[in-house]
């Protein structure tokens, strides 16, 4: 695999900013979608980003050995392999371009119902179960993973419906997505997303994904709950915003 400086320079401060999505501030890897896009094809990209997903997944979840809220994980995990094995096939005839819009358009009515149930919160605005909720968005989880990296603005509408405090929200995405991207692989194998030549490459960039993680842990530390909640809202509406255009 032949990359010239630029496109180094671009997947090593991609693998920086996955680190700090995974262990402080979820919704920040959503950039990197588009950001390695720029610099590789789709396809290629894809499978590079799911190896660097993964490294980071590891130190996510050593950080946040006990973090996570697991009744969540595991209501969320069956829908989301469903969701997977939809992708799968999705990826056969859908392309990420048709995709995209359609992710966009469900987080930024999820964002508006959560802002409405948060404007409305002493008037007990009707809400989905927690139940149906995962239900419903564990499989979109699970589709827009699989086909486009893109479930970070997925998971956060649900973990902000759940209102965890910042620690265990971050805790419970790194062990549903630890789950959640090794399930990915046979899948992305056999999809020719990734190769050895990807997994050589996400090897490289271990260094700056392990320093994004400490970036993480640095800023987690330091950030009001309120703030928090406010900034992965925002992320998460950017990135609605990019996918749909």
């Amino acid at each position: 695999m032949e990359l010239h400086f630029i496109e180094y320079a671009t997947i090593a401060a991609c693998a920086m900013m996955v680190g700090i999505s995974k262990t402080g501030i979820p919704g920040l890897g959503i950039l990197v979608v588009p950001l390695m896009a720029l610099v590789l094809p789709t396809r290629q990209s894809t499978g590079i980003l799911l190896g660097i997903l993964i490294l980071a997944d590891i130190f996510a979840i050593i950080y946040h050995r006990r973090n996570a809220r697991w009744h969540h994980v595991l209501r969320l995990l069956p829908p989301a392999i469903a969701g997977i094995v939809v992708g799968y096939f999705g990826l056969k005839i859908v392309s990420d371009r048709q995709l995209k819009p359609i992710i966009g358009a469900i987080v930024l009515l999820m964002l508006g119902i959560n802002y409405l149930r948060m404007k409305n919160k002493d008037r007990n605005l009707p809400i989905p179960s927690p139940y149906w909720l995962a239900v419903w968005l564990g499989f979109m989880a699970g589709i827009t993973t699989m086909m486009a990296n893109a479930a970070g603005p997925v998971m956060i509408i649900y973990l902000l419906a759940m209102k965890l405090p910042k620690t265990e929200f971050v805790g419970t995405a790194a062990w549903f997505f630890f789950v959640v991207n090794w399930i990915k692989v046979p899948f992305s194998a056999n999809l020719d997303l990734m190769t050895l030549q990807s997994v050589r490459l996400d090897f490289i960039m271990l260094p700056f994904i392990a320093a994004g993680a400490l970036m993480g842990i640095f800023f987690l530390k330091r950030i009001p709950q309120k703030a928090f909640a406010g900034i992965v809202q925002i992320l998460a509406f950017a990135a609605a915003i990019k996918l749909l255009f």
